[in-house]
C-alpha cells in the first residue's frame, strides 16, 4: 500500500500537510474526497479545485484520475489573488529604485554599476 503526502495551501502562508496510506489503485480524486474535512476543504471548493485543474503532484499539474503511486506528494493549489507582474511592481515603487535591484549594494566611493 503506497504511502503519499497531501499538501494544501489553506490560506496565506499556511499549509496543511497529511500523510496517508491508500491502496493500489488510487486516484487523485479519490484520496482528495477522503481527506477534505482534515485539509479544511469543503464540498464546494473540492470540486472548483478539481474542475479548475488546480491539482498537482511534485508541482506538475495533473487529472483528478491519476493514479497515485508510493512516494508522491499530492498537491492542491489555490487561484493566484493578485497577478505577480503588479505585485513585483509595486513592491519596487514602495521600495525606490536605491534599494532595489542588482547594484543596490555597491562599495563606498564606487561608481554607478560597479
Amino acid at each position: 500500500m503506497p504511502e503519499i503526502t497531501v499538501v494544501c495551501a489553506t490560506g496565506q502562508r499556511q499549509v496543511a500537510e497529511l500523510q496517508h496510506t491508500c491502496p493500489e489503485g488510487t486516484t487523485a480524486l479519490q484520496v482528495l474526497q477522503l481527506l477534505a474535512q482534515p485539509l479544511g476543504l469543503e464540498q464546494a471548493t473540492l470540486q472548483a479545485v478539481v474542475s479548475d485543474g488546480r491539482i498537482g503532484v511534485w508541482g506538475k499539474p495533473v487529472q483528478a484520475d491519476r493514479m497515485l503511486v508510493e512516494g508522491d506528494r499530492l498537491e492542491v493549489y489555490r487561484p493566484l489573488t493578485v497577478d505577480p507582474k503588479v505585485a513585483r511592481r509595486e513592491r519596487f515603487v514602495r521600495q525606490g529604485a536605491k534599494t532595489a535591484g542588482l547594484f543596490a549594494k555597491k562599495r563606498p566611493g564606487a561608481k554607478a554599476g560597479y
